[in-house]
């Protein structure tokens, strides 16, 4: 699904890491052509490669001459290891801040963070 506000080839980037997070793309496995990508999508071919682009440099799709575009070895654990870092720096890091300012213990958040959680496995959220 295409956002707007967004741009195309961080989305197409973005949508080929979630499905090697959530397995439905799996390492050494092949990954979408640009041109599916495009046909997919409905974009230009040229974007749907600059997405595919981005995530060869970052070391998460490797080429096989004349085969086509594989998702790397480990991707999935570099592609953990950098949504980890970015929720710490999105919410914890100021959620910890927050809780200085009010005064509250690591463990007044431990205990917080437990209960909110019990509560939102208890309407069905997963937890």
């Amino acid at each position: 699904m295409i956002e707007e506000g967004k741009a195309l080839f961080l989305q197409i980037a973005e949508q080929i890491e979630d499905s090697i997070l959530d397995g439905s793309l799996e390492e050494e496995s092949k990954a979408p052509s640009t041109n599916e990508l495009a046909a997919f999508y409905r974009i230009n071919p040229a974007t749907a490669a600059k997405g595919v682009a981005m995530l060869t440099d970052k070391g998460v799709l490797y080429k096989r001459r004349g085969i086509g575009m594989f998702v790397q070895s480990g991707a999935r654990e570099l592609l953990l290891g950098e949504r980890r870092s970015a929720f710490a720096d999105r919410y914890i890091d100021p959620m910890l801040a927050e809780a200085y300012t009010l005064g509250l213990s690591a463990d007044d958040l431990a205990t917080l963070l437990r209960d909110r959680a019990a509560a939102s496995s208890q309407k069905g959220n997963p937890a």
